[in-house]
């Protein structure tokens, strides 16, 4: 017998592709089901209990999801308040996955409650859960026992605690004893008197007295007979220097001869200019220029100096003058030890009332 070979037409070929393709799209539309749940754990609570409601939606992988946003204690619906919000992802197979959204409630006031339609965005189209119920059940009171129901009571005193007081009084003793050592500190320093700088007048020579003074000295060295000119010249003319300096108020000991003289054209008229002139022409001339002066014009040029005094002195000056005293090493020593005394006295002092004020407002604090 010859073998039988199956031939389809082509419409049975057609049929057989749909059916195919239709199996396929029936696949595929499960397995792109999308599931919205809404549960709560407890339908019936009493007043300020909690209970918590549940949503859930199993969708494709990776699909856009947007539950319902609550904040704390946020209104779900009159009545029923939001504590917290949880949120996790509890399944995950043949590519769908659960997402579970926990909305933990509570309600104060009792009432039968209607959940609303929970309101979920899933790939961008809305998706609403069923309403459900909630009780919230007064607390039952036991009237057949009323002698058992106290009153609510009063505000109670805490009781006294020597570990909250002890450190406190502590503190309180050390207060006490840094007033005590500054105290102590204070009269150590009161006992140790002050170092008083007193200040001793001496004589002061005025500036006529001092220049005759040296000139005194030029002649009892016989300088004017010595053949070391330089040194004669050099010492009348710096005695006249410092007398000028000091009677006139000019910087004499700095100033040329040329500069003295026209400073003190200013001040003196031109005879006693002149005879101090020659004294500083001649003195210049034998210090610079090695020129050797007779000894008569040795003792004319002293003259005309000793004259020159003379003439301009003032007498009206007062001829003393205080003069501070340096303390000893012993005394700087106490003046040392008298400052940092002074400085632990107002450190102590300072913390003494520091720790004070801490345990006054402690106390205080304690007794409110």
């Amino acid at each position: 017998m010859p073998n039988e070979v199956n031939v389809f037409s082509t419409e049975e070929v057609k049929r057989r592709i749909v059916i195919g393709i239709l199996l396929l799209l029936a696949v595929l539309g499960v397995r792109a089901q999308v599931y919205v749940n809404a549960k709560i754990d407890s339908t019936k609570i009493l007043i300020g209990e909690q209970t918590r409601l549940s949503l859930s939606v199993t969708a494709k992988e990776g699909t856009a999801i947007a539950f319902p946003v609550y904040e704390p204690q946020q209104e779900l619906t009159k009545g029923v308040e939001v504590v917290e919000t949880k949120g996790d992802t509890i399944d995950a197979q043949n590519g769908q996955k659960t997402y579970e959204r926990i909305y933990t409630l509570t309600a104060w006031d009792e009432n039968k409650y209607t959940i609303p339609a929970q309101h979920i965005k899933i790939g961008g189209k809305d998706y609403s859960t069923d309403s459900l119920s909630l009780d919230v059940l007064p607390v039952e009171i036991d009237t057949l026992h009323a002698e058992n129901i106290k009153p609510a009571k009063d505000v109670l005193d805490n009781p006294f605690s020597w570990a909250e007081w002890l450190p406190l009084a502590g503190l309180f003793v050390l207060a006490v004893l840094l007033l005590g050592l500054a105290y102590y500190l204070y009269k150590r320093l009161k006992d140790n008197k002050p170092i008083v700088k007193r200040a001793r007048i001496e004589k002061k020579l005025l500036p006529h007295e001092k220049a005759m003074q040296e000139i005194a000295q030029i002649k009892a060295e016989q300088l004017a007979r010595s053949e070391d000119q330089k040194t004669y010249y050099t010492k009348l003319t710096d005695t006249l220097r410092q007398y000028l300096e000091e009677r006139f108020g000019i910087n004499a000991m700095e100033m040329t001869s040329g500069e003295i003289i026209e400073q003190l054209k200013k001040e003196e008229d031109l005879q006693k200019i002149n005879e101090l002139h020659e004294v500083f022409a001649t003195a210049d001339l034998v210090k610079f220029a090695k020129y050797s002066a007779q000894n008569n014009e040795n003792d004319l040029y002293m003259s005309h100096v000793v004259k020159f005094i003379e003439d301009t002195k003032q007498d009206n000056q007062p001829t003393v003058e205080p003069v501070g005293e340096q303390p000893s090493a012993d005394e700087k020593r106490s003046m040392r030890s008298r400052r940092i005394l002074q400085a632990v006295i107002a450190f102590v002092c300072i913390l003494a009332v520091a720790i004070l004020t801490y345990v006054g407002w402690q106390v205080y604090e304690l007794l409110l």
